[in-house]
Protein backbone atom coordinates (compact mmCIF):
# COMPACT_ATOMS: atom_id res chain seq x y z
CA UNK A 1 0.00 0.00 0.00
CA UNK A 2 1.67 3.15 -1.13
CA UNK A 3 -0.93 5.89 -1.38
CA UNK A 4 -3.68 7.54 0.62
CA UNK A 5 -1.60 7.40 3.84
CA UNK A 6 -1.27 3.59 3.55
CA UNK A 7 2.49 3.47 3.08
CA UNK A 8 2.82 2.71 6.82
CA UNK A 9 0.65 -0.44 6.60
CA UNK A 10 1.67 -3.86 5.28
CA UNK A 11 -0.53 -6.73 4.12
CA UNK A 12 0.62 -10.14 5.38
CA UNK A 13 -0.62 -13.72 5.52
CA UNK A 14 -0.55 -16.02 8.53
CA UNK A 15 -1.47 -19.66 8.81
CA UNK A 16 -4.96 -20.16 10.24
CA UNK A 17 -5.91 -16.45 10.22
CA UNK A 18 -5.63 -15.62 6.55
CA UNK A 19 -4.62 -12.13 5.55
CA UNK A 20 -4.06 -9.35 8.01
CA UNK A 21 -2.59 -5.87 8.37
CA UNK A 22 0.44 -4.85 10.37
CA UNK A 23 2.10 -1.53 11.11
CA UNK A 24 5.36 -0.55 9.47
CA UNK A 25 6.00 2.27 11.93
CA UNK A 26 5.01 3.33 15.44
CA UNK A 27 1.60 4.86 16.11
CA UNK A 28 0.31 6.64 19.21
CA UNK A 29 -3.30 6.73 20.51
CA UNK A 30 -5.44 8.88 18.23
CA UNK A 31 -3.18 8.62 15.18
CA UNK A 32 -4.94 8.01 11.86
CA UNK A 33 -3.22 4.92 10.47
CA UNK A 34 -4.93 5.28 7.11
CA UNK A 35 -8.14 6.62 5.58
CA UNK A 36 -10.01 4.93 2.76
CA UNK A 37 -12.97 5.94 0.59
CA UNK A 38 -15.72 3.40 -0.05
CA UNK A 39 -15.16 1.08 -3.00
CA UNK A 40 -18.95 0.63 -3.13
CA UNK A 41 -21.66 1.88 -0.74
CA UNK A 42 -25.44 2.15 -0.61
CA UNK A 43 -28.08 3.57 1.75
CA UNK A 44 -30.38 1.13 3.56
CA UNK A 45 -33.77 0.60 1.89
CA UNK A 46 -35.66 2.14 4.82
CA UNK A 47 -33.64 5.39 4.77
CA UNK A 48 -33.34 6.22 1.06
CA UNK A 49 -35.41 9.41 1.43
CA UNK A 50 -33.69 10.88 4.49
CA UNK A 51 -30.01 10.05 3.89
CA UNK A 52 -27.85 11.57 1.14
CA UNK A 53 -26.87 8.86 -1.35
CA UNK A 54 -23.45 10.47 -1.84
CA UNK A 55 -22.10 11.52 1.57
CA UNK A 56 -24.49 9.52 3.80
CA UNK A 57 -25.39 12.53 5.90
CA UNK A 58 -28.86 12.84 7.40
CA UNK A 59 -30.57 16.02 6.22
CA UNK A 60 -34.05 17.46 6.79
CA UNK A 61 -34.54 18.41 3.14
CA UNK A 62 -32.91 16.49 0.34
CA UNK A 63 -32.84 17.07 -3.42
CA UNK A 64 -34.37 14.23 -5.41
CA UNK A 65 -33.15 12.97 -8.78
CA UNK A 66 -35.62 14.37 -11.33
CA UNK A 67 -35.34 11.33 -13.61
CA UNK A 68 -35.78 8.29 -11.33
CA UNK A 69 -37.15 10.20 -8.30
CA UNK A 70 -35.45 7.61 -6.07
CA UNK A 71 -31.97 8.90 -5.27
CA UNK A 72 -31.73 11.79 -2.77
CA UNK A 73 -28.86 14.23 -2.22
CA UNK A 74 -27.84 17.03 0.15
CA UNK A 75 -27.48 19.51 -2.69
CA UNK A 76 -26.56 19.84 -6.34
CA UNK A 77 -22.89 19.32 -5.51
CA UNK A 78 -23.54 15.86 -4.11
CA UNK A 79 -25.90 15.08 -6.98
CA UNK A 80 -23.33 16.02 -9.64
CA UNK A 81 -20.62 14.08 -7.81
CA UNK A 82 -22.80 10.95 -7.81
CA UNK A 83 -23.87 11.01 -11.46
CA UNK A 84 -21.17 8.64 -12.76
CA UNK A 85 -22.25 6.05 -10.21
CA UNK A 86 -25.97 6.77 -10.44
CA UNK A 87 -26.64 6.95 -14.18
CA UNK A 88 -26.87 3.16 -14.76
CA UNK A 89 -29.09 2.77 -11.69
CA UNK A 90 -31.17 5.73 -12.84
CA UNK A 91 -31.82 4.10 -16.23
CA UNK A 92 -32.80 0.80 -14.59
CA UNK A 93 -35.13 2.57 -12.17
CA UNK A 94 -36.91 4.34 -15.02
CA UNK A 95 -37.12 1.09 -16.96
CA UNK A 96 -38.56 -1.03 -14.12
CA UNK A 97 -40.52 1.69 -12.32
CA UNK A 98 -39.47 0.53 -8.85
CA UNK A 99 -36.36 0.46 -6.70
CA UNK A 100 -34.30 -2.73 -6.18
CA UNK A 101 -33.14 -3.91 -2.77
CA UNK A 102 -30.00 -2.50 -1.16
CA UNK A 103 -28.27 -5.83 -1.86
CA UNK A 104 -28.83 -5.50 -5.62
CA UNK A 105 -27.87 -1.83 -5.54
CA UNK A 106 -24.62 -2.67 -3.74
CA UNK A 107 -23.81 -5.25 -6.39
CA UNK A 108 -24.30 -2.64 -9.08
CA UNK A 109 -22.03 -0.27 -7.13
CA UNK A 110 -19.29 -2.92 -7.06
CA UNK A 111 -19.57 -3.43 -10.82
CA UNK A 112 -19.37 0.31 -11.34
CA UNK A 113 -16.28 0.45 -9.14
CA UNK A 114 -14.70 -2.40 -11.12
CA UNK A 115 -15.24 -0.46 -14.33
CA UNK A 116 -13.37 2.52 -12.92
CA UNK A 117 -10.72 0.56 -11.01
CA UNK A 118 -7.97 1.07 -13.59
CA UNK A 119 -7.19 4.49 -12.20
CA UNK A 120 -7.39 3.57 -8.52
CA UNK A 121 -6.18 -0.01 -8.32
CA UNK A 122 -2.89 1.06 -6.73
CA UNK A 123 -4.90 2.29 -3.73
CA UNK A 124 -6.25 -1.18 -2.95
CA UNK A 125 -4.71 -3.94 -0.91
CA UNK A 126 -6.15 -6.25 -3.57
CA UNK A 127 -6.99 -5.15 -7.11
CA UNK A 128 -10.61 -5.36 -8.20
CA UNK A 129 -10.10 -8.37 -10.51
CA UNK A 130 -8.71 -10.40 -7.60
CA UNK A 131 -11.64 -9.43 -5.44
CA UNK A 132 -14.00 -10.28 -8.28
CA UNK A 133 -12.48 -13.74 -8.76
CA UNK A 134 -13.36 -14.48 -5.15
CA UNK A 135 -9.79 -15.01 -3.93
CA UNK A 136 -9.85 -12.17 -1.45
CA UNK A 137 -9.93 -12.88 2.23
CA UNK A 138 -11.74 -10.74 4.76
CA UNK A 139 -9.12 -10.69 7.48
CA UNK A 140 -10.04 -13.41 9.94
CA UNK A 141 -13.02 -14.39 7.82
CA UNK A 142 -11.25 -15.99 4.86
CA UNK A 143 -12.91 -16.77 1.55
CA UNK A 144 -11.84 -20.41 1.84
CA UNK A 145 -13.73 -20.74 5.11
CA UNK A 146 -16.77 -19.01 3.65
CA UNK A 147 -16.89 -21.38 0.71
CA UNK A 148 -16.42 -24.48 2.87
CA UNK A 149 -19.32 -23.36 5.05
CA UNK A 150 -21.59 -23.03 2.04
CA UNK A 151 -21.88 -19.29 2.59
CA UNK A 152 -21.50 -16.93 -0.38
CA UNK A 153 -19.94 -14.13 1.62
CA UNK A 154 -20.66 -11.93 4.58
CA UNK A 155 -22.21 -9.34 2.36
CA UNK A 156 -22.51 -10.97 -1.04
CA UNK A 157 -25.12 -9.25 -3.22
CA UNK A 158 -28.09 -10.98 -4.80
CA UNK A 159 -26.42 -11.80 -8.11
CA UNK A 160 -29.46 -13.38 -9.77
CA UNK A 161 -31.50 -10.31 -8.89
CA UNK A 162 -28.71 -8.09 -10.17
CA UNK A 163 -28.62 -9.89 -13.51
CA UNK A 164 -32.39 -9.56 -13.85
CA UNK A 165 -32.34 -5.89 -12.85
CA UNK A 166 -29.50 -4.65 -15.03
CA UNK A 167 -29.93 -7.23 -17.79
CA UNK A 168 -26.32 -8.27 -18.35
CA UNK A 169 -23.99 -11.23 -17.96
CA UNK A 170 -22.22 -10.65 -14.69
CA UNK A 171 -19.20 -12.21 -12.96
CA UNK A 172 -19.50 -13.97 -9.56
CA UNK A 173 -20.01 -11.95 -6.36
CA UNK A 174 -17.36 -10.36 -4.20
CA UNK A 175 -16.63 -12.33 -1.05
CA UNK A 176 -15.86 -9.47 1.26
CA UNK A 177 -17.00 -8.12 4.61
CA UNK A 178 -19.36 -5.18 4.42
CA UNK A 179 -19.00 -2.32 6.91
CA UNK A 180 -22.05 -0.71 8.43
CA UNK A 181 -22.08 3.02 7.65
CA UNK A 182 -23.35 5.48 10.26
CA UNK A 183 -24.70 9.00 9.97
CA UNK A 184 -22.51 12.06 10.49
CA UNK A 185 -22.71 11.76 14.27
CA UNK A 186 -22.29 8.02 14.48
CA UNK A 187 -25.67 7.52 16.16
CA UNK A 188 -27.56 5.50 13.54
CA UNK A 189 -26.64 2.84 11.00
CA UNK A 190 -27.66 4.21 7.58
CA UNK A 191 -26.03 1.98 4.95
CA UNK A 192 -23.38 -0.56 4.04
CA UNK A 193 -20.09 -0.17 2.19
CA UNK A 194 -17.12 -2.15 0.91
CA UNK A 195 -13.61 -1.05 1.94
CA UNK A 196 -11.06 -3.46 0.40
CA UNK A 197 -8.08 -2.35 2.50
CA UNK A 198 -9.80 -2.22 5.84
CA UNK A 199 -11.60 -5.55 5.38
CA UNK A 200 -8.18 -7.21 5.69
CA UNK A 201 -7.95 -6.24 9.38
CA UNK A 202 -8.43 -9.19 11.72
CA UNK A 203 -10.70 -9.24 14.75
CA UNK A 204 -9.68 -8.95 18.39
CA UNK A 205 -12.11 -8.43 21.27
CA UNK A 206 -9.56 -6.02 22.82
CA UNK A 207 -8.25 -4.35 19.63
CA UNK A 208 -5.50 -1.78 19.20
CA UNK A 209 -7.48 0.14 16.52
CA UNK A 210 -10.96 1.46 15.93
CA UNK A 211 -12.91 2.31 12.79
CA UNK A 212 -14.66 5.65 12.43
CA UNK A 213 -16.70 6.95 9.49
CA UNK A 214 -15.98 10.52 8.55
CA UNK A 215 -18.57 12.25 6.38
CA UNK A 216 -16.58 15.45 6.10
CA UNK A 217 -15.86 17.40 2.96
CA UNK A 218 -12.61 15.78 1.79
CA UNK A 219 -11.78 17.24 -1.61
CA UNK A 220 -9.04 14.70 -2.34
CA UNK A 221 -11.43 11.84 -1.70
CA UNK A 222 -14.22 13.46 -3.68
CA UNK A 223 -12.01 14.02 -6.70
CA UNK A 224 -10.95 10.36 -6.72
CA UNK A 225 -14.11 8.51 -5.77
CA UNK A 226 -16.83 11.14 -6.29
CA UNK A 227 -17.90 10.85 -2.65
CA UNK A 228 -17.54 12.78 0.59
CA UNK A 229 -17.58 9.70 2.82
CA UNK A 230 -14.49 7.85 4.00
CA UNK A 231 -13.46 5.43 6.70
CA UNK A 232 -10.58 5.98 9.12
CA UNK A 233 -8.52 3.40 10.98
CA UNK A 234 -7.35 5.05 14.21
CA UNK A 235 -4.94 3.77 16.87
CA UNK A 236 -6.43 3.18 20.35
CA UNK A 237 -3.13 2.46 22.08
CA UNK A 238 0.57 2.62 21.32
CA UNK A 239 1.39 0.39 18.33
CA UNK A 240 4.96 -0.60 17.52
CA UNK A 241 6.33 -1.32 14.06
CA UNK A 242 5.54 -4.93 13.16
CA UNK A 243 2.46 -5.18 15.41
CA UNK A 244 -0.69 -6.58 13.82
CA UNK A 245 -3.53 -4.07 13.46
CA UNK A 246 -6.81 -5.36 14.85
CA UNK A 247 -10.38 -4.13 15.16
CA UNK A 248 -13.38 -5.54 17.02
CA UNK A 249 -16.29 -6.84 14.97
CA UNK A 250 -18.61 -6.93 18.02
CA UNK A 251 -19.29 -4.91 21.15
CA UNK A 252 -17.12 -6.01 24.07
CA UNK A 253 -19.93 -5.74 26.62
CA UNK A 254 -20.84 -9.44 26.49
CA UNK A 255 -19.42 -12.56 28.06
CA UNK A 256 -16.57 -14.15 26.09
CA UNK A 257 -18.76 -17.17 25.30
CA UNK A 258 -21.51 -14.92 23.91
CA UNK A 259 -19.03 -12.95 21.80
CA UNK A 260 -17.53 -16.14 20.38
CA UNK A 261 -20.98 -17.48 19.57
CA UNK A 262 -21.91 -14.26 17.78
CA UNK A 263 -18.66 -14.20 15.80
CA UNK A 264 -19.08 -17.82 14.78
CA UNK A 265 -22.66 -17.24 13.66
CA UNK A 266 -22.05 -14.02 11.73
CA UNK A 267 -18.45 -14.27 10.54
CA UNK A 268 -17.73 -18.02 10.52
CA UNK A 269 -14.60 -18.15 12.67
CA UNK A 270 -13.65 -19.13 16.23
CA UNK A 271 -12.22 -16.19 18.16
CA UNK A 272 -8.87 -17.07 19.74
CA UNK A 273 -8.00 -13.66 21.16
CA UNK A 274 -6.50 -13.49 24.65
CA UNK A 275 -9.65 -12.05 26.22
CA UNK A 276 -11.75 -14.95 24.93
CA UNK A 277 -9.23 -17.69 25.71
CA UNK A 278 -8.63 -16.45 29.25
CA UNK A 279 -12.20 -15.15 29.73
CA UNK A 280 -10.79 -11.80 30.85
CA UNK A 281 -13.38 -9.46 32.39
CA UNK A 282 -16.01 -12.25 32.57
CA UNK A 283 -15.74 -12.18 36.35
CA UNK A 284 -16.67 -8.49 36.36
CA UNK A 285 -19.57 -9.00 33.98
CA UNK A 286 -20.93 -11.79 36.22
CA UNK A 287 -20.22 -9.98 39.48
CA UNK A 288 -22.51 -10.45 42.51
CA UNK A 289 -22.77 -8.51 45.76
CA UNK A 290 -19.96 -9.19 48.21
CA UNK A 291 -19.99 -8.98 51.98
CA UNK A 292 -21.71 -10.68 54.85
CA UNK A 293 -24.99 -10.99 52.99
CA UNK A 294 -23.52 -12.48 49.83
CA UNK A 295 -26.41 -13.96 47.80
CA UNK A 296 -26.69 -17.67 47.13
CA UNK A 297 -26.12 -19.18 43.70
CA UNK A 298 -29.84 -19.91 43.49
CA UNK A 299 -30.73 -16.28 44.25
CA UNK A 300 -28.31 -15.07 41.56
CA UNK A 301 -29.75 -17.49 39.01
CA UNK A 302 -33.27 -16.31 39.81
CA UNK A 303 -32.41 -12.61 39.45
CA UNK A 304 -30.51 -13.19 36.18
CA UNK A 305 -33.51 -14.98 34.71
CA UNK A 306 -35.81 -12.21 35.94
CA UNK A 307 -33.50 -9.69 34.26
CA UNK A 308 -33.62 -11.56 30.95
CA UNK A 309 -37.43 -11.76 31.08
CA UNK A 310 -37.64 -8.06 31.93
CA UNK A 311 -35.38 -7.10 29.03
CA UNK A 312 -37.75 -8.90 26.65
CA UNK A 313 -40.71 -6.99 28.11
CA UNK A 314 -38.76 -3.74 27.85
CA UNK A 315 -37.93 -4.32 24.19
CA UNK A 316 -41.61 -4.90 23.43
CA UNK A 317 -42.67 -1.76 25.31
CA UNK A 318 -40.04 0.32 23.53
CA UNK A 319 -41.20 -0.94 20.15
CA UNK A 320 -44.70 0.26 21.05
CA UNK A 321 -43.44 3.61 22.38
CA UNK A 322 -44.66 2.88 25.94
CA UNK A 323 -41.80 4.69 27.65
CA UNK A 324 -43.46 5.11 31.04
CA UNK A 325 -44.00 1.34 31.06
CA UNK A 326 -40.29 0.93 30.28
CA UNK A 327 -39.39 3.09 33.29
CA UNK A 328 -41.70 1.04 35.52
CA UNK A 329 -40.11 -2.21 34.35
CA UNK A 330 -36.61 -0.84 34.88
CA UNK A 331 -37.36 0.31 38.42
CA UNK A 332 -38.86 -3.05 39.34
CA UNK A 333 -35.88 -4.90 37.88
CA UNK A 334 -33.30 -2.66 39.58
CA UNK A 335 -35.04 -3.20 42.91
CA UNK A 336 -34.48 -6.95 42.53
CA UNK A 337 -30.98 -6.63 41.12
CA UNK A 338 -29.40 -4.23 43.61
CA UNK A 339 -29.21 -6.62 46.60
CA UNK A 340 -27.89 -9.47 44.44
CA UNK A 341 -25.87 -8.32 41.40
CA UNK A 342 -22.56 -6.47 41.43
CA UNK A 343 -22.08 -2.96 40.05
CA UNK A 344 -20.38 -4.32 36.91
CA UNK A 345 -22.82 -7.14 36.19
CA UNK A 346 -23.89 -6.88 32.53
CA UNK A 347 -27.59 -7.37 33.29
CA UNK A 348 -27.47 -4.60 35.90
CA UNK A 349 -25.62 -2.30 33.47
CA UNK A 350 -28.07 -2.99 30.64
CA UNK A 351 -31.05 -2.00 32.79
CA UNK A 352 -29.21 1.12 34.02
CA UNK A 353 -28.46 2.11 30.41
CA UNK A 354 -32.07 1.76 29.29
CA UNK A 355 -33.43 3.53 32.38
CA UNK A 356 -31.10 6.52 32.00
CA UNK A 357 -31.81 6.85 28.28
CA UNK A 358 -35.60 6.69 28.58
CA UNK A 359 -35.78 8.91 31.68
CA UNK A 360 -33.66 11.52 29.87
CA UNK A 361 -36.07 11.43 26.95
CA UNK A 362 -38.96 11.94 29.41
CA UNK A 363 -37.00 14.88 30.93
CA UNK A 364 -36.75 13.20 34.33
CA UNK A 365 -33.13 14.23 34.46
CA UNK A 366 -32.24 13.86 38.15
CA UNK A 367 -33.21 10.19 38.31
CA UNK A 368 -31.66 9.62 34.88
CA UNK A 369 -28.39 11.19 36.03
CA UNK A 370 -28.14 8.84 39.02
CA UNK A 371 -28.57 5.77 36.81
CA UNK A 372 -26.21 7.16 34.15
CA UNK A 373 -23.43 7.76 36.70
CA UNK A 374 -23.69 4.20 38.03
CA UNK A 375 -23.70 2.87 34.47
CA UNK A 376 -20.55 4.81 33.56
CA UNK A 377 -18.78 3.68 36.75
CA UNK A 378 -19.39 0.09 35.66
CA UNK A 379 -18.39 0.70 32.04
CA UNK A 380 -15.08 2.25 33.09
CA UNK A 381 -14.10 -1.02 34.78
CA UNK A 382 -14.98 -3.17 31.76
CA UNK A 383 -14.32 -1.29 28.52
CA UNK A 384 -10.95 -0.39 27.02
CA UNK A 385 -10.18 3.17 28.25
CA UNK A 386 -10.29 4.45 24.67
CA UNK A 387 -13.37 2.55 23.52
CA UNK A 388 -15.74 4.58 21.31
CA UNK A 389 -18.84 3.03 22.94
CA UNK A 390 -17.52 4.10 26.34
CA UNK A 391 -16.91 7.64 25.09
CA UNK A 392 -20.46 7.93 23.77
CA UNK A 393 -21.93 6.58 27.03
CA UNK A 394 -19.88 9.03 29.11
CA UNK A 395 -20.98 11.88 26.84
CA UNK A 396 -24.66 10.99 27.28
CA UNK A 397 -24.18 10.78 31.04
CA UNK A 398 -22.51 14.19 31.05
CA UNK A 399 -25.34 15.80 29.08
CA UNK A 400 -27.91 14.21 31.41
CA UNK A 401 -26.14 15.65 34.48
CA UNK A 402 -25.93 19.03 32.77
CA UNK A 403 -29.67 19.02 32.09
CA UNK A 404 -30.28 17.99 35.69
CA UNK A 405 -28.41 21.08 36.93
CA UNK A 406 -25.52 18.99 38.30
CA UNK A 407 -22.97 21.19 36.60
CA UNK A 408 -19.85 19.94 38.39
CA UNK A 409 -20.45 16.27 37.60
CA UNK A 410 -21.77 17.12 34.14
CA UNK A 411 -18.69 19.13 33.17
CA UNK A 412 -16.38 16.41 34.50
CA UNK A 413 -18.10 13.70 32.48
CA UNK A 414 -18.17 15.82 29.33
CA UNK A 415 -14.42 16.47 29.67
CA UNK A 416 -13.80 12.74 30.13
CA UNK A 417 -15.89 11.94 27.06
CA UNK A 418 -14.06 14.60 25.05
CA UNK A 419 -10.69 13.04 25.94
CA UNK A 420 -11.88 9.62 24.74
CA UNK A 421 -13.48 10.85 21.52
CA UNK A 422 -10.38 12.84 20.60
CA UNK A 423 -8.66 9.47 20.32
CA UNK A 424 -11.48 7.43 18.78
CA UNK A 425 -13.03 10.05 16.47
CA UNK A 426 -10.46 12.83 16.18
CA UNK A 427 -10.91 16.61 16.63
CA UNK A 428 -12.48 17.16 13.18
CA UNK A 429 -15.35 14.67 13.57
CA UNK A 430 -18.80 16.34 13.90
CA UNK A 431 -19.59 14.67 17.22
CA UNK A 432 -16.25 15.75 18.70
CA UNK A 433 -16.89 19.31 17.55
CA UNK A 434 -20.32 19.23 19.23
CA UNK A 435 -18.72 17.92 22.40
CA UNK A 436 -16.12 20.69 22.36
CA UNK A 437 -18.92 23.27 22.26
CA UNK A 438 -20.57 21.57 25.25
CA UNK A 439 -17.26 21.43 27.09
CA UNK A 440 -16.72 25.18 26.69
CA UNK A 441 -20.32 25.97 27.67
CA UNK A 442 -20.26 23.80 30.80
CA UNK A 443 -16.87 25.21 31.79
CA UNK A 444 -18.32 28.72 31.64
CA UNK A 445 -21.35 27.66 33.69
CA UNK A 446 -19.14 25.89 36.23
CA UNK A 447 -17.15 29.08 36.80
CA UNK A 448 -20.39 30.97 37.34
CA UNK A 449 -21.56 28.24 39.76
CA UNK A 450 -18.32 28.42 41.74
CA UNK A 451 -18.50 32.21 41.99
CA UNK A 452 -22.14 32.40 43.13
CA UNK A 453 -24.14 29.19 43.42
CA UNK A 454 -27.40 30.95 44.23
CA UNK A 455 -27.12 33.31 41.26
CA UNK A 456 -26.21 30.42 38.94
CA UNK A 457 -29.41 28.54 39.72
CA UNK A 458 -31.53 31.70 39.44
CA UNK A 459 -30.08 32.44 36.00
CA UNK A 460 -30.48 28.81 34.96
CA UNK A 461 -34.12 28.82 36.05
CA UNK A 462 -34.79 32.04 34.14
CA UNK A 463 -33.09 30.66 31.02
CA UNK A 464 -35.13 27.45 31.14
CA UNK A 465 -38.37 29.41 31.30
CA UNK A 466 -37.52 31.14 28.04
CA UNK A 467 -35.90 28.22 26.25
CA UNK A 468 -37.01 24.63 26.02
CA UNK A 469 -34.46 22.09 27.18
CA UNK A 470 -32.94 20.16 24.31
CA UNK A 471 -34.11 16.62 25.01
CA UNK A 472 -32.40 13.38 24.15
CA UNK A 473 -33.32 11.67 20.88
CA UNK A 474 -36.25 9.30 21.08
CA UNK A 475 -35.09 5.90 22.36
CA UNK A 476 -35.01 3.05 19.89
CA UNK A 477 -34.27 -0.65 19.96
CA UNK A 478 -31.35 -0.20 17.61
CA UNK A 479 -28.02 -0.65 19.36
CA UNK A 480 -24.95 1.34 18.45
CA UNK A 481 -23.92 0.71 14.86
CA UNK A 482 -21.75 -2.40 14.71
CA UNK A 483 -18.58 -2.42 12.68
CA UNK A 484 -19.35 -5.10 10.14
CA UNK A 485 -22.59 -5.52 8.28
CA UNK A 486 -24.34 -8.92 8.15
CA UNK A 487 -27.25 -9.24 5.75
CA UNK A 488 -29.79 -11.48 7.53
Amino acid sequence: MTKGGMESVELFTTEGKGRGLKAQKEFLPGDVIFAEPAYAAVVFDSLTQVICHTCFKRQERLHRCGHCRFAHYCDRTCQRAAWLEHKQECSALKRHGKAPSENIRRGQEELRADAHSAGVVEELALPAPELRRGTASCGTHSTKKIQSSGHRGTCAPDWHGLVWWFGSSLPPPTLCNGFTLSDQRGLQAVGVGIFPNLCQANHDCWPNCTVIFNNGNHEAVRSMFHTQMRIELRALSKISAGDELSVSYVDFLSLSEERRRQLKKQYYFDCTCEHCKKQIKDDLMLAVREGENKPSAEAVKEVVQFSKDTLEKINKARMEGLYHEVVKLCRECLKKQEPVLGDTNIYFLRILSIASEVLSYLQMFEEAADYAKRMVDGYLKIYHPNNAQLGMAVMRAGVTHWHAGLIQAGHGLICKAYAILLVTHGPAHPITKDLEVMRVQTEMELRMFQQNEFMYYKMREAALKNQKIQVMPEPSNETSPSLFHKKE
